[in-house]
């Protein structure tokens, strides 16, 4: 990992850098827009970071408490968590292309793995689109079969889409 790289926690005025990696590296879906993630952040801002390099956002992760037999939507503008969650849900990772290398997103994933056992989640759960499968099956995530209301939900993230499961140790 690169040693300037700093993980903290995601702020709303991070928002504005948020976007624009979001336009760059989702080319198959459309992003979401600012208002859909300042939702995710006020719902669970103890679950969501940003990966910065001498003090520019390049990199963010949004996860929230949530139900692995819902997981949210896209384009939810509005997010209420669970009263009873029982995963840690990854809703989005995306590293600017000007950082990819620098282990920034493997930084984030690690710090989203460490908040899953401090909160005490069995499981973390995520919907993986644009072909990054294999990338999420090198941190123990697997394919979970869809049912017919999952098949649905998971058409808006684009073809192809896949939801996923980590055991959390």
């Amino acid at each position: 990992m690169n040693s300037l790289l700093e993980i903290r926690p995601m702020r709303p005025v991070d928002l504005p850098s948020i976007s624009e990696i979001e336009v760059l590296c989702y080319t198959e879906i459309a992003p979401e827009s600012d208002e859909c993630l300042l939702a995710k952040l006020s719902a669970s801002p103890s679950t969501c970071y940003v990966a910065c390099q001498q003090h520019k956002v390049v990199a963010y992760l949004i996860s929230l408490p949530g139900s692995f037999e819902h997981p949210p939507e896209l384009h939810a503008v509005t997010c209420e968590l669970p009263p009873n969650p029982d995963t840690l849900y990854l809703h989005d990772l995306a590293v600017s292309p000007n950082a990819r290398g620098t282990g920034a997103g493997k930084a984030l994933v690690e710090r989203f793995i460490t908040r899953a056992k401090e909160l005490n989640f069995k499981h973390a759960s995520l919907i993986a689109v644009q072909g990054s499968k294999t990338y999420w099956e090198r941190y123990g995530f697997r394919p979970i079969p869809q049912t017919g209301a999952l098949k649905a939900k998971l058409a808006s993230y684009g073809d192809n889409a896949e939801y996923m499961e980590a055991k959390i140790r």
